[in-house]
């Protein structure tokens, strides 16, 4: 069974080496996650390439995200690189603040905060882990009574109950490292703490200012996004559902109905949609996962996520490989349970702007009646097949493009399948058949197979799709 699911895995010490990657991706993963908050330009520069080899040895396309720091509200370090606070405790956080930290207070990177909080706020540190109430806010100096103590260590963020954090989504290193994104042609830029559609605007700016194509995401971590979702989405090609900074924020309690309606909001809108955060956080230092994870991972399934991702599983876990292996498993599991919707999907609900568009959902309509096998798309950009996979029609879509961008792209769209594909004629009948039998030579259809496809009677170019056909794989030999 072809998975529908995509499996993003962030990389990090256990997955560096072309060999670690190379056994990632053949266990399963079809976009990897470079987290900018580590590494020079030139590291990231050197991974991609990495990457890109890993992935030609396997034999499999895979994308490449790239992650934008975004702002550092965190503490500064610490005398000896921790200390443990008890609840009750006076405890300061100023921004002025230059020595090491001690049991009394400790210096900030983000300097605006004294002037972002007042008497009475709750301030969370640690995701959430430790909480503070500001008693009183002198000058540089946030003054702070622990309600729930613990262990804080260097470097841990700092977030407001509710929001209301003042620090820009994109800082001057987001800024560098977008050319950096560009440089090594990233397929998607995730965008840290976006709080309108502004910072996705700018960013996209930004990327095509520095000559790259990366496809934008907003990662969904603060209270303040919440009210203007929609707008963000608009601005955006996808989102990520970034559930730790996210609850720290609005409450644990919060997230899960929050997932659904985000998961919901994007594919309504035809923009792609990522679940992230502690997924398989167990299986960091265990070879299997909790029940409770299993059930994470199915949920966001069956909600209709593109994409599920891993964090610290793979990027510092003891067992990357079988962390990828279990979340095959269970996404296909999860995915048996999906019943096609593109027979229901009402025509009365959708709205076509475009000819290529409509096709997009024509192919559907007739492979969730039909019940065929494939359904295939001729495409340039990868539009047709994004709408297509905004609805499941129970068959897998091959997405076969000549655009080596729009084959890793594509990688992230829920049941598409990417496929190169460089057709020797300009006319639309000889490369449908040159493209059913580059299917057949893969194994992904037989003879006798039903299958749908899309072109464009303007071979080879972008946003042309005109054509849809039925055909019965073989068929074109017995004429």
């Amino acid at each position: 069974m072809l998975r529908r699911t995509k499996i993003v895995a962030t990389l990090g010490p256990a997955t560096n080496d072309k060999e670690s990657l190379e056994a990632i991706i053949r266990a399963g993963v079809d976009v990897v996650r470079m987290n900018f908050s580590h590494g020079s330009a030139e590291d990231h520069m050197k991974r991609a390439e990495i990457v890109r080899a890993a992935a030609a040895s396997a034999g499999r396309t895979v994308g490449i995200l790239a992650d934008l720091q975004g702002p550092k509200i965190r503490v500064r370090k610490f005398e000896n690189d921790k200390i443990v606070l008890n609840p009750g405790d006076k405890f300061i956080l100023d921004a002025e603040w230059s020595a090491l930290g001690n049991q009394e207070r400790v210096g900030l990177d983000y300097k605006e905060l004294p002037n972002d909080v007042v008497k009475g706020d709750v301030l969370l540190l640690n995701d959430g882990m430790l909480e503070f109430d500001v008693v009183e806010v002198k000058g540089s100096q946030v003054v702070c009574k622990v309600v729930r103590g613990g262990v804080l260590s260097n470097n841990k963020g700092i977030n407001r109950k509710g929001g209301g954090l003042t620090a820009p989504a994109l800082t001057d290193k987001d800024k560098e490292d977008i050319k950096t994104a560009a440089l090594i042609h990233a397929d998607y830029l995730a965008v840290s703490f976006p709080r309108s559609a502004d910072d996705m605007k700018l960013a996209r700016e930004l990327m095509h200012a520095a000559g790259g194509k990366s496809l934008l995401m907003a990662k969904i971590e603060r209270a303040e996004a919440i009210p203007v979702l929609g707008e963000i989405i608009d601005a955006s090609d996808a989102i990520m559902v970034a559930r730790g900074d996210l609850s720290v924020e609005v409450g644990d309690a919060a997230v899960p109905g929050l997932q659904k309606r985000m998961i919901k909001m994007a594919r309504a809108r035809n923009k792609l949609v990522i679940t992230a955060t502690q997924m398989m956080e167990s299986m960091i230092n265990n070879p299997i996962p909790t029940r409770a994870e299993v059930s994470d991972v199915a949920n966001a399934v069956l909600d209709g996520t593109d994409a599920v991702m891993l964090s610290a599983e793979t990027a510092v876990g003891d067992y990357p490989v079988e962390t990828i292996e279990a979340m095959v498993r269970i996404c296909i599991q999860a995915e048996s349970e999906l019943e096609s919707s593109a027979a229901d999907h009402r025509l009365e609900h959708s709205k076509f702007n475009r000819v290529d568009q409509s096709i997009a959902m024509s192919a559907l309509y007739a492979a969730s009646h039909f019940k065929v096998k494939a359904i295939v798309a001729l495409t340039q950009s990868g539009s047709t097949a994004l709408w297509m996979s905004r609805v499941n029609a129970g068959a897998p879509i091959f997405a076969l493009t000549p655009t080596k961008g729009t084959l890793s792209k594509v990688t992230l769209f829920s049941g598409v399948h990417p496929i190169s594909f460089h057709p020797t004629s300009k006319d639309p009948s000889a490369t449908l058949i040159e493209a059913e039998n580059e299917l057949l030579k893969k194994g992904a259809v037989q003879d006798g197979d039903l299958i749908v496809m899309t072109i464009g009677e303007a071979v080879g170019k972008a946003g042309h799709t005109n054509t849809m056909k039925i055909v019965r794989v073989g068929d074109h030999r017995k004429d």
